[in-house]
């Protein structure tokens, strides 16, 4: 099967959109891992909207390319990707990342066991 050049570039531009969502959203997951309540506030301030992403779905659904179209436009994923590597970098020098029980600063516990 041929496509045109037209429909190549709206297949492409749709995968890129794909991405830039799933990105979005695992950049929303893991900033709210962040274990330092002001850097946690800087990406309530700078991230997305609170609300706009469901925590934890990390699915790209139909509708997430209307109601994410802002976040993924060149300008606006750059400046996002830029505060996310910001606050990660700020993270890994003070609190960390808190998941599942475990966080990367200091001693893991698990039940009885302490690993550290």
């Amino acid at each position: 099967m041929e496509y045109s050049s037209e429909e190549e570039g709206s297949k492409m531009d749709r995968r890129i959109k794909e991405e830039r969502i799933k990105s979005v959203k695992a950049m929303e997951f893991l900033a709210r891992q962040i274990n330092n309540e002001n850097i946690f506030e800087s990406w309530l301030i700078n991230g997305p909207a609170d609300g706009d992403i469901c925590y934890g779905d990390l699915e790209v659904k139909p509708e997430d390319f209307e109601d994410l179209e802002y976040y993924i436009e060149d300008n606006e994923f750059r400046d996002l990707m830029k505060t996310f590597l910001k606050l990660m970098c700020q993270a890994k020098d003070d609190g960390g990342l808190y998941c599942g029980n475990v966080c990367t600063e200091g001693p893991i516990f698990y039940g009885d066991y302490y690993f550290g």
